[in-house]
């Protein structure tokens, strides 16, 4: 019997979620934050800035994630037109957060319940990822050298009960705190006095927006006292001010979450089957058994198994670690785990 026909409670669909560090070579925490010259000088600059995890001219460097500054009336970068107000690299960022996030656009921005007309953009590279970012391991540090100014940020997924959904996927708010666990020492909800939460963690888009007016808030309030430039038609460089607090702070850890469907197949042998070889060199130029022994006691080894469709297609195979010896005296049960 060369071939066999799987019953139904052979086959068990099953899926698990797999949990992984996000950063380049299995990293935890992200220590290293480099840019490159020829991508911030660029056209592209001007909208975002790539973040690589060591020299972006050293063999393995890697785009991490990238940073961006938003603004809904265009501050803070120069003007397409001198004579058409508030279209601006920033205004087009803004704009496109805000159709991804809120789907409107008409919508305005509200952290923590109160409204902010700009953010910075933290959007981890796709395939850092994969399927989605795992909330409450977020510790994000951000500060400055040669300064007392330094904020942890995690997300509050942990301290809430109910799941918010926007045209992202989940939502949580940014709070201070570490890991999920909250810093309740300015408010018990983590957030800023007077400016909110300090934005809002998407997992299943794989973007973090940080809350600009909070991070612009007197250290007192909870804020970093970051100093966002706002001016009209000015260069003004956002999104290097938040790779620069990121660089310093020099701490970014969050893992990835991905659901592996696995399908179990059970290949059962019984003791009558699969004791013969097929393998041709058995059989003599006459037709009878090569080696007598094949008479009275056949026996096989099995190596390999193969998945094959109704038309005998195969599909899939299967390697064991060691031969697995087969006769009339044993049966073997042997799974495979198919992953997607």
């Amino acid at each position: 019997m060369s071939f066999k026909r799987f019953d139904q409670e052979d086959v068990v669909v099953s899926a698990e979620s797999v949990t992984s560090p996000v950063w380049t070579g299995d990293q935890v925490t992200l220590t290293g934050f480099f840019t490159s010259s020829t991508q911030t000088g660029g056209n592209s600059g001007d909208y975002f800035y790539d973040i690589y995890q060591t020299g972006s001219n050293l063999t393995g460097a890697r785009v991490q994630f990238s940073t961006a500054y938003g603004d809904k009336k265009g501050s803070g970068s120069l003007l397409f037109n001198d004579n058409v107000t508030g279209k601006s690299p920033s205004s087009t960022i803004y704009g496109q957060y805000r159709t991804l996030v809120l789907g409107d656009e008409d919508a305005d921005f509200s952290f923590g319940g109160v409204s902010s007309e700009h953010f910075y953009v933290l959007n981890i590279d796709r395939a850092n990822y994969k399927e989605k970012l795992l909330p409450g391991t977020l510790d994000l540090v951000l500060g400055i050298s040669g300064s007392s100014r330094r904020l942890n940020i995690t997300d509050n997924s942990k301290a809430v009960t109910t799941t918010t959904f926007n045209d992202a996927g989940r939502v949580y708010q940014l709070v201070s705190g570490s890991l999920g666990t909250v810093n309740t020492s300015v408010q018990n909800t983590g957030y800023t006095n007077g400016s909110g939460s300090y934005g809002f963690l998407l997992p299943d888009v794989g973007v973090i927006l940080l809350n600009g007016k909070a991070l612009d808030g007197n250290i007192a309030d909870g804020g970093l006292a970051l100093g966002s430039n706002r001016s009209n038609n000015v260069a003004g460089l956002n999104q290097r001010l938040i790779y620069n607090y990121l660089r310093d702070g020099s701490s970014f850890r969050i893992q990835s979450e991905e659901t592996i469907a696995s399908n179990f197949v059970f290949v059962r042998a019984r003791n009558a089957e699969f004791n013969y070889s097929t393998n041709p060199s058995l059989i003599t130029g006459s037709g009878e058994l090569r080696y007598n022994v094949m008479i009275n006691s056949p026996q096989s080894y099995v190596t390999t198994v193969g998945l094959y469709n109704d038309n005998n297609h195969l599909l899939a195979v299967a390697k064991l670690s060691r031969p697995l010896l087969k006769d009339f005296n044993k049966e073997a049960l042997i799974r495979i785990k198919l992953d997607y």
